[in-house]
C-alpha cells in the first residue's frame, strides 16, 4: 500500500486508547474492574464502543483498552467525570505503574477486510519544534513505505486541555513485519535524528488494525444485544424464511419424492444463507435502536421495540394463516 503523505484524520469521533501494566496475578481482578468500566462508560451520552486488548506476544502484561465517542467534547465528560475518578481510584492496586492514555481525535479506518498489527506511539514534542517533528514524521514515512507490510500512517496532534503529546498511528499486516520496522537501522537512524525535536516516545503495540476505530459503521458498538432481543429478533427473520420456503421450494422437493431427511436439510442450508447474508443484516439494521446496547438506553425504547418485533410476528401469522388456509 502506498501512501504519499502522512494522512491528517479527519471526521467528528474521538478515541482514548489506555494502556495499563496489571499486577502478576491480578489479571481476573483486573477483568472485573474492566467490566465495571465498560458498564460505567455505556451510560455516558456519545459512547459508541469499548475494545479491548489482552497482552500480545513478548508484551508483559499490557493490556490496552480503546473507548470511541462520537464527539470529543462528549469523551472529555467521561474522561473528566467522577465515575471514572473513582473507578480509576478502585483499580490503582491493580496496576504496575500509572496507567497512560492518548486521545485521538478524528481517524481513517484500515481497509476492511484487512487484518493487521497496529503501533501506537506517543512523543513530547519539544516546544517551538513542532513544524520539524511534522518534516521528521513526513521523512519517516517515505522510510516505512519501503517496508514490506505498511498500510499506512497518520498523525494525531495534541488536544488542548487533554493531552499535550503528539500520536502517531501506522499499522503493517503482520507482526513480523511490524517488528522488522521498529528494529530496523532506518528507523533508528530516524530515531537518533528524532531526539532534537521531542524529548520521549513509548511505543505500544497491539494485535489488531483496531477495525472498529473512530466510527467505523454509523454507531458500531462491539456490545451485543442482550440474549431475549436476540432470541426474538430470529425469530422474526426465521418464522417467514421458513414459511416461504416450505410453500415453495419444499413442495417442489417433495414433487421431486426425495426423502423426507434430504428435503429438511436442504432447507436448512437455505434457510440458514438467507438469514447470515439477507435478513439479518436487514433486520439488525431497521432494529439498531432496539438492538445496539450503545442506544437502547430507556426503558421507553426497550418497550417498544419489543412491541414492534410482537407486532410484526402477528402480522406474519395473519399473512400466512390468511394464504395457507382452505
Amino acid at each position: 500500500m502506498g501512501v504519499s503523505a502522512i494522512r491528517a484524520p479527519t471526521g467528528d469521533g474521538a478515541t482514548v486508547v489506555t494502556s495499563q501494566k496489571v499486577r502478576e496475578g491480578r489479571a481476573d481482578d483486573y477483568e472485573r474492574w474492566q467490566e465495571r468500566t465498560n458498564h460505567a462508560v455505556r451510560a455516558f451520552d456519545g459512547f459508541e464502543g469499548t475494545e479491548i486488548y489482552p497482552p500480545g506476544a513478548g508484551e508483559e502484561r499490557e493490556w490496552v483498552v480503546v473507548f470511541r465517542f462520537s464527539r470529543i467534547d462528549l469523551l472529555t465528560a467521561w474522561l473528566e467525570s467522577g465515575e471514572r475518578q473513582e473507578l480509576l481510584a478502585q483499580g490503582r492496586p491493580l496496576f504496575d505503574g500509572t496507567p497512560t492514555q492518548e486521545v485521538l481525535v478524528g481517524g481513517t479506518p484500515p481497509p476492511p477486510d484487512e487484518e493487521a498489527v497496529t503501533a501506537v506511539i506517543s512523543h513530547e514534542v519539544r516546544p517551538g519544534r513542532e513544524e520539524d517533528f511534522m518534516r521528521w514524521q513526513d521523512k519517516a514515512l517515505k522510510a516505512q513505505e519501503k517496508y514490506p507490510g505498511f498500510m499506512g500512517t497518520e498523525l494525531f496532534k495534541p488536544v488542548e486541555g487533554i493531552q499535550d503529546n503528539w500520536v502517531v498511528v501506522f499499522r503493517f499486516d503482520t507482526h513480523e513485519h511490524l517488528d522488522e520496522w521498529l528494529a530496523s537501522g532506518a528507523r533508528e537512524k530516524l530515531l537518533e535524528e528524532g531526539r532534537d525535536y521531542f524529548y520521549s516516545y513509548d511505543v505500544r503495540k497491539v494485535e489488531s488494525a483496531f477495525s472498529g476505530w473512530f466510527r467505523f459503521g454509523e454507531g458500531a458498538d462491539e456490545a451485543v444485544p442482550p440474549s431475549w432481543k436476540q432470541a426474538m429478533t430470529v425469530v422474526l427473520a426465521l418464522y417467514p424464511t421458513v414459511m416461504v420456503l416450505n410453500l415453495t421450494v419444499g413442495f417442489e422437493l417433495d414433487e421431486l419424492g426425495l426423502p423426507g431427511y434430504i428435503g429438511l436439510f436442504i432447507g436448512n442450508m437455505l434457510s440458514v444463507s438467507i438469514l447470515t447474508w439477507l435478513l439479518m443484516p436487514l433486520v439488525n439494521r431497521v432494529l439498531a435502536f432496539w438492538l445496539a446496547p450503545s442506544r437502547a438506553r430507556s426503558v421507553r425504547t426497550h418497550v417498544a421495540g419489543a412491541a414492534l418485533v410482537m407486532l410484526c410476528w402477528g402480522l406474519c401469522i395473519l399473512i400466512f394463516g390468511l394464504t395457507t388456509t382452505d
